[in-house]
């Protein structure tokens, strides 16, 4: 992969995959989004690989989730391919793949950023990381699985409080209600993210992989159980874009105002 936006690296049985655009907090464009899902389809094909880890490069965001800014100026965060946008937002929330999957957070995961959070089989979280879905705070929704993910993942009025005011979650909190498995200093973040990683690879890969697709749900490269839930995701999505609201949201965002909601 010759675009640096995406770094990947094998340790072993291991393929870590960085997300390198600290100067955006990570955030999400269509770079990062072929970038992610091209490595999740080589980590899948590959017998050799066992387990991924998935980071963000830096000490203050693993990933700050959309590039408004970038969506402000009428780009788009998607490719133009059409095999390629059905991995969904980032190359990875609606892409699930056999191989175990650990997200190491080494800062803020914040709206698509904690998605892919919520995408992981594990989280290991640095210290001060936070994860969040900030979207109603900008005229979005959190679209790419959030919206019912963390639903699923915290106890349902705590997740509805956090996503209904987009206030974060601490790391600690989050490890409190089970999100999170383990919170580390960040120097301890990658070795215990790798150690995780040795651990599950040094099982039976075969049997590994059965493991999760069991226990996801996983036929043919979808979780079948979350096609209620996408659908419906759609359905407000189309809807909820076509308002002021939306367009008013990360035009503030980018000029660094306040926005001014007029619930059309």
């Amino acid at each position: 992969m010759t675009d640096t936006t995406i770094l990947t690296e094998r340790h072993g049985h291991i393929l870590i995959v960085t997300i390198n655009r600290p100067e955006a907090r990570n955030a999400v464009n269509a770079a990062v989004h072929v970038g992610i899902g091209t490595a999740l389809e080589k980590a899948e094909a590959d017998p050799e690989i066992r387990v991924v880890v998935i980071t963000g490069a830096g000490d203050k965001a693993f990933c700050a989730g959309a590039d408004l800014v970038a969506l402000s100026r009428g780009e788009s965060l998607y490719p133009d391919d059409a095999a390629q946008q059905a991995w969904g937002f980032a190359g990875m929330v609606a892409h699930p793949i056999s191989k175990p999957i650990i997200a190491a957070v080494n800062g803020i995961a914040f709206g698509g950023g904690c998605e892919i959070a919520l995408m992981s089989d594990i989280i290991i979280a640095a210290t001060h990381a936070q994860f969040g879905l900030p979207e109603v705070k900008v005229g979005l929704f959190a679209a790419a699985g959030g919206a019912f993910r963390l639903a699923q993942q915290l106890p349902k009025k705590l997740a509805m409080e956090h996503m209904l005011t987009g206030d974060p979650i601490p790391a600690a909190r989050a490890a409190e209600f089970g999100l999170v498995n383990h919170v580390v200093p960040l120097g301890e973040l990658m070795p215990t993210a790798l150690a995780l990683a040795e651990k599950i690879a040094g099982n039976a890969p075969l049997s590994v992989q059965a493991s999760k697709r069991v226990a996801l749900g996983i036929q043919n490269g979808r979780i079948a159980a979350d096609a209620p839930y996408w659908e419906h995701n759609r359905l407000e999505r189309s809807a909820l874009m076509q308002s002021e609201d939306a367009r008013e949201g990360p035009r503030a965002f980018a000029e660094k105002r306040k926005p001014e909601w007029k619930a059309r």
